[in-house]
């Protein structure tokens, strides 16, 4: 159903419950709840990274930021492309998590190319939980080689859960799985009472554990 006016407050406290919000489209100025009946999940002992994958991240093609462009990396998720039409990122979410980026909760990581902005992802980070929002890419691999550096980092901050929300064939190929409401809903719990350190970049052997599927 249709939401009163969201302050970034009402939230966090939407997350720590297990909801989010969305749009219909980027046009629509309405946001409603959303709390899946299955929810997605990617483990991160289990993270899953193709072998493909594993030599672009090797050869260092992209450069890798984390919280230095937000405005550039959630309209990149919000802008429609050939493959995505439409999307649910409207310009009240965007000024929603603009501000949780302000206060400290919304972070994103970066991937450039000869310093251009060529792909990302954006999400929410409370207790050892991170939550997934939205990734893009405007060159190919991008957003991949994003997701792989968010895994190392969250290992090797202390993080326990990261929500994807719902699962595509593109998160399916990295280990995500889905699981039952009131299983995650146990997680997000156990994970709220514990504490992480997103600005705790990750060790070269930590990317390299990633990769190989080491611990």
């Amino acid at each position: 159903m249709e939401m009163p006016e969201l302050t970034p407050d009402m939230l966090l406290r939407a997350y720590a419950i297990g909801v989010f919000p969305m749009a219909e489209d980027r046009d629509d100025p309405d946001i409603f709840w959303v709390d899946p009946r299955m929810r997605g999940i990617i483990p991160l002992d289990a993270f899953h990274v193709p072998r493909r994958m594993r030599r672009t991240i090797r050869n260092g093609r992209f450069e890798i930021t984390v919280d230095s462009d937000f405005e550039g990396v959630i309209e990149g998720c919000a802008e429609s492309t050939e493959g995505r039409p439409r999307t649910w990122i409207n310009d009240r979410i965007m000024t929603l998590y603009g501000s949780l980026f302000h206060l400290g909760f919304a972070h994103t990581v970066e991937c450039r190319r000869d310093g251009i902005l060529v792909g990302g992802l954006y999400g929410v980070a409370m207790g050892a939980v991170f939550f997934g929002e939205s990734m893009f890419s405007r060159e190919t691999d991008a957003s991949k080689v994003a997701l792989i550096h968010l895994v190392a980092r969250l290992r090797g901050a202390g993080f326990t859960l990261l929500d994807s929300q719902f699962i595509t064939r593109h998160l399916s190929n990295f280990g995500a799985i889905e699981i039952p409401r009131s299983e995650y809903r146990q997680k997000l719990a156990a994970a709220l009472k514990q504490t992480a350190n997103f600005s705790r970049s990750p060790t070269p052997a930590e990317i390299e554990a990633v990769l190989t599927g080491g611990q």
